[in-house]
């Protein structure tokens, strides 16, 4: 048998071996020798030759059943085995001498750990095909495990999300929680998933997970597996409301429907932040070899270290969400219709029930949207972010049942958007902006009813992040609670918020301006559930004052001062494109130093996280943390303008974010807007410079 597996040079040998006169069944397996052998010797020359399929085996005769088993194997491997050849070997003349040596390797070690058929199959194929290209799409580079965790298309290859590379990030998560609690063995990890599926390559949300809880239950480690699909909420809820060591949702969130992440929890129930990342990326490197149980998910059958935790979880969260209803009385007796979507994904149950639990009537659902469709049928890109594009049914719905509000949820519940009819018929959708600071009011008004004592105000606080609107800072300041400004994404503020409420602080509201809420701190993340029930008792309130959620914005934006926003992106799929963008900005004019004016408009303030420039500190060092492996400028302008540009961590994207601030009494919000687009235009015109970078705008 080593013989048959060792150099190329024994497989001739082995098949010389074969008698010149052979029965169907040893001639079929010779065809599987020979054909092994025809590929590696094709692989040898640079020349790729496709493969005839073999015909379906044939029955052994019953005394020779164990041998004819052991020739299926023999050949089965020599066929792995050359094809793991072709992997191995330079093809001349082609690119870079064909595959580079690490796409070699990396091929090769695919072919011998690979165990899910179809995934393997496809890069059997490729190898067959001699389709360099798509290999290197596949091969290129792994994952990078950030403080997002990991994000990609599903497919074969270690680019990709797949089978074994969700069981290589687990095994390196899982050695990682080991160094980091001495208890991992008695506290366990939460694990859940949405509901997207990629036929394809044979991947889901839900097999993903199984996955991921075979590698921890192999190991000793106690796993509380969601039965059915949850919110991505529900994860760090669960990680704090049990007290254990790390949560991980498999879940692609708003991204198209080819797409899937792994999104993982510390134990203080918030995304993880550096240098948690980096540790947990050293350590999936070290354990790359899938261990001996890795793929057999029938160690889950049984198991006394698996746990379900749906039922009670769902009892508890939302007999936690109780506490955040203020008029019940005026829920019961609301006359305001709302329509609710999903967007095809997890989020329709969840609100039916938070309403519920708020004695509303639940929201009228849209049909063609209600249950989870990992297809995404009747939207292009499944984002509420999005707007009206994505809100077509829900507006037609509303528009049926003379309904005045829409709450829709993107596809893993945890962002918000709202639309209200206006008196003119139209539809206004909210900004994320706009939410939060409708929220963030409501939230501190309903505090203040209940809380008299003004000393209690030095332990309020709330939270944004830097490219959302500054209208919570301007509520505080005329308030007297705090507000903190952290990096933009909720890991930076639902780390905070822990520390704080760690403190003995109590923070009241967290919002970014992608439609991300915590309106409730039992969850430090954001959670488009709560934020949906909330916004609903929200108008239900307003609605017996005979305000609108528009009318109380204005009333806010008349006492606080008008927070005018506008925010938008460029899609580009090219890194060194991108890093050449900014770094032209740090050499403005082909000097080394940042753009003074843009067009007509002064530069007053300049701040750089991506390299720690911050000109308005003495030492010109910024105190916001900084990353080198994102870009991030803040330029602050002399008419009271703000525009942040920023890469997108998971999507091919450069964003941009903009906010001119009014002195409270200032009611000329038209002239506002109009300086603003103007702002808009020279910030895309002298900045982004799309046709010199070859961007492509939204919506296009």
């Amino acid at each position: 048998m080593e013989e048959a597996f060792g150099s190329p040079t024994s497989i001739p040998t082995l098949l010389s071996r074969c008698p010149a006169s052979l029965s169907p069944a040893q001639a079929r397996r010779h065809t599987a020798r020979r054909r092994a052998l025809r590929a590696s010797e094709s692989f040898s020359s640079g020349t790729l030759v496709a493969l005839p399929a073999l015909p379906p085996p044939l029955p052994a005769p019953p005394e020779g059943r164990s041998r004819h088993l052991l020739n299926l194997v023999v050949a089965a491997r020599l066929e792995v085995a050359a094809l793991a050849a072709a992997a191995a070997t330079r093809a001349p003349g082609g690119g870079d001498a064909g595959m580079d040596s690490r796409l070699d390797q990396e091929t090769a070690q695919w072919l011998r750990w690979d165990k899910n058929p179809l995934t393997l199959a496809s890069v059997k194929q490729l190898i067959a095909a001699g389709n360099t290209e798509e290999l290197q799409k596949c091969f290129s580079a792994r994952m990078e495990f950030g403080t997002a965790g990991l994000r990609a298309a599903m497919g074969a290859g270690i680019s990709h999300m797949n089978d074994l590379t969700i069981i290589q990030t687990t095994q390196g998560f899982c050695r990682y929680l080991e160094k980091q609690f001495s208890d991992l063995k008695q506290r366990g990890v939460v694990i859940s998933f949405d509901a997207r599926a990629h036929p394809a390559s044979g991947g889901s949300s839900r097999r993903f997970a199984r996955l991921a809880a075979t590698t921890f239950i192999s190991q000793g480690i106690p796993v509380y597996l969601f039965s059915d699909i949850t919110p991505t909420p529900f994860v760090p809820y669960t990680v704090s409301h049990l007290k254990l060591c790390a949560g991980i949702m498999i879940t692609a969130s708003h991204n198209p429907k080819q797409d899937n992440g792994y999104k993982v929890y510390w134990d203080n129930g918030a995304q993880i932040i550096s240098p948690h990342d980096k540790g947990i990326s050293q350590a999936i490197e070290e354990n790359l070899e899938p261990w001996p149980q890795a793929w057999d998910d029938s160690v889950l059958n049984g198991s006394l270290l698996l746990h379900d935790p749906s039922a009670s979880i769902n009892k508890d969260y939302f007999e936690d969400l109780k506490k955040y209803c203020f008029h019940r009385a005026v829920n019961k007796e609301t006359k305001v219709k709302f329509v609710h979507t999903s967007v095809h994904g997890v989020g329709h149950s969840f609100v039916q029930s938070a309403f519920k639990a708020f004695d509303f009537v639940p929201p009228e659902a849209v049909p063609e949207q209600k249950d989870p469709d990992p297809e995404f049928p009747t939207v292009k890109y499944p984002n509420p972010e999005e707007g009206k594009g994505v809100l077509t049914l829900s507006f037609a719905l509303a528009d049926k049942i003379k309904a005045k509000i829409i709450l829709a949820n993107d596809p893993d519940a945890d962002r918000l958007a709202v639309a209200e009819k206006q008196d003119s018929g139209k539809w206004k959708v909210f900004s994320g902006n706009e939410l939060g600071a409708l929220l963030g009011w409501w939230l501190f008004t309903s505090w203040k009813e209940k809380n008299q004592d003004h000393s209690a105000l030095q332990n309020l606080y709330m939270l944004s992040s830097t490219v959302s609107s500054k209208i919570l800072r301007a509520i505080a300041l005329k308030e007297g609670f705090h507000f903190e400004e952290t990096l933009t994404g909720f890991k930076w503020m639902g780390n905070r918020a822990k520390q704080l409420i760690d403190q003995g602080k109590n923070v009241l509201f967290a919002f970014e301006e992608a439609i991300g809420y915590m309106c409730c701190p039992f969850v430090l993340d954001k959670d488009g559930v709560s934020a949906a029930v909330i916004t609903a008792e929200l108008a239900s309130f307003l609605a017996t004052k005979n305000l609108s959620l528009s009318q109380q914005l204005k009333a806010i934006y008349v006492e606080y001062g008008y927070h005018i926003t506008r925010a938008s992106y460029f899609i580009c799929h090219d890194q060194e494109t991108i890093k050449q963008l900014f770094e032209n900005l740090r050499n403005y004019d082909g000097k080394s130093n940042y753009p003074k004016t843009c067009g007509r408009f002064e530069i007053s303030h300049i701040r750089d996280l991506t390299t720690g420039y911050d000109d308005n500190e003495p030492d010109k060092k910024a105190i916001l943390p900084t990353s080198k492996s994102s870009q991030m400028i803040t330029f602050s302008f002399a008419n009271g303008g703000v525009a942040t540009m920023r890469t997108s961590g998971t999507e091919p994207k450069i964003k941009y974010y903009l906010e001119l601030c009014a002195p409270p009494g200032n009611s000329d919000p038209e002239q506002l807007k109009k300086e603003l687009d103007e702002l808009v235009s020279a910030i895309e015109e002298h900045f982004f410079q799309p046709q010199k970078y070859n961007l492509q705008p939204k919506g296009e």
